[in-house]
């Protein structure tokens, strides 16, 4: 079914999306790709390196009568988040993506699309390849690891770029012009217990939490969204409460930068509670469903009879997992008072497992301000240690301080008002752009960013609207037609 895709207008932009689609490049494996860009640039008898972290900057010179240009930098990050609903089949590492029309949007089956950032991706290589476009100097910037750690960003040495402007094509909403973003600090919790016997007369049971969106865990986060490490955490301090449940296992969410849409559990319960059990999991679900039924309404709470485990967490630990989930901080912490309508500070609870003797916490704490996302943090360790785990947070990155007096803000607001008879909207964006890292090595750069409406990044229900990537095309074509002179 992705061939179909070729038939899109611009098909040059959509032939260089096909290819990535059909090259496996989760985050920190992004090897293939690195060397396909490396290739497509040399091809094109462009000056093309690879950096010391795996960038790829590949250099254009200026059209005829352009050299006058200030230089652009294009950038994008060439790897994408690896989602995919649990009764899919597919490795990321090897598979390529199976992405089709949906009527007025490009999705996949079952797996995140990878638009975002490959739409970007494409969109830089087109200009690359181009042989009728106008513009000044161009360089292409495609970094790595942009969704897991912005290890590309962070590693990019000064010296390397010649431009004055920076366009960030990993936004997600056409006809919105980015020119500020969040800062992100990861923060992780763990503790190590002992296992024990599992007690007489027990039946064991596998409890699932599923079919919640997910989605972004900083474009989403005010969305009401079910957290599924919340959900499955509920159930099972009232069951055990209620019926002596302990647990042997415990899975959910894969993705620090993603809102976790399911979550496992191997549980034991005392056999003559068997018929209460199961008929507080009913209650549980529809109370579930009755919660979500504006936000996530595909939300299923189930649990069914499973293969007896060989141990299960000591009592101790059990409770310390429990507070440390249900006390830890999780969703849309406060909202910008500058900003209508913007989060100024968040955290997402992501990921969460215990089994055979580890219980592992990781959460992603973003916010518009130092402040915001250093009080968070500390309250996300502080829950943590308060149930007894060691709490750490690393991977500090910087915000994108917001220039309204940019110059290339000026001239892009312009052309687009002139193209389309409106004019875009100015936004700050609470997700971590790699603007902010980039801006701090190279302090001359102009930046702004912005790209087609892409909906669901980070999940399975990813998309893209195919009449919005004509537009950012053109869009960004009239732009570097305009740039002003040096």
């Amino acid at each position: 079914m992705s061939k179909e895709i070729l038939n899109l207008e611009p098909k040059a932009l959509w032939k260089n999306f096909y290819s990535l689609t059909q090259i496996p490049r989760p985050s920190k494996k992004e090897e293939k790709v690195t060397a396909f860009l490396k290739k497509f640039g040399e091809d094109l008898g462009l000056e093309t390196k690879v950096d010391e972290v795996g960038n790829v900057i590949i250099k254009k010179p200026a059209t005829e009568g352009m050299e006058n240009r200030k230089g652009v930098i294009l950038q994008g990050h060439i790897d994408m988040v690896p989602q995919k609903n649990s009764d899919v089949e597919h490795d990321f590492e090897k598979d390529p993506i199976d992405a089709y029309i949906d009527g007025e949007w490009v999705t996949a089956k079952g797996t995140t699309l990878g638009a975002d950032n490959g739409m970007g991706v494409a969109a830089a290589m087109t200009v690359l390849e181009s042989k009728d476009l106008v513009h000044g100097p161009v360089e292409a910037l495609f970094t790595v690891d942009e969704e897991t750690g912005m290890t590309g960003a962070e590693g990019l040495k000064p010296g390397l770029l010649d431009g004055d402007i920076l366009l960030n094509l990993d936004s997600e909403d056409e006809g919105e012009l980015y020119i500020g973003c969040a800062g992100g600090v990861n923060t992780n919790g763990e503790m190590e217990y002992k296992e024990e016997d599992v007690p007489e007369g027990m039946v064991a049971y596998k409890v699932t939490v599923k079919g919640l969106k997910g989605g972004h865990s900083g474009l989403d986060i005010n969305l009401g969204r079910g957290n599924s490490n919340k959900i499955i955490n509920a159930l099972l301090v009232t069951a055990a409460e209620k019926f002596g449940l302990r647990v042997a296992e415990m899975e959910g969410g894969n993705l620090r930068n993603a809102i976790p849409r399911e979550a496992f559990a191997t549980v034991v319960i005392p056999e003559d509670k068997k018929a209460d059990f199961e008929t507080y999991v009913k209650e549980f679900d529809q109370l579930v469903k009755d919660e979500f039924a504006k936000t996530d309404a595909g939300v299923e709470v189930s649990t069914e009879t499973t293969d007896m485990p060989a141990k299960v967490m000591e009592e101790k630990a059990q409770t310390s997992l429990f507070k440390a989930v249900a006390d830890c901080p999780n969703g849309a912490i406060t909202m910008s008072k500058e900003l209508k309508g913007i989060v100024e500070t968040s955290t997402n609870l992501s990921i969460v497992k215990a089994a055979k003797g580890k219980i592992e916490l990781a959460s992603l704490q973003r916010s518009l301000t130092e402040e915001g996302k250093n009080s968070i943090a500390a309250k996300v360790r502080a829950s943590h240690e308060a149930a007894g785990l060691k709490a750490e947070s690393s991977g500090d990155y910087p915000g994108w301080k917001p220039n309204p007096d940019s110059p290339i803000l000026k001239e892009m607001k312009d052309i687009y008002n002139k193209k389309y008879g409106k004019v875009p909207e100015v936004k700050v964006i609470h997700a971590g752009l790699e603007c902010g890292l980039l801006g701090s090595v190279y302090t001359n750069w102009d930046m702004i960013s912005f790209g087609p409406t892409i909906r669901w990044p980070h999940s399975p229900d990813e998309k893209v609207n195919i009449a919005t990537v004509q537009k950012f095309w053109d869009f960004l074509v009239e732009t570097l037609k305009e740039v002003p002179e040096k």
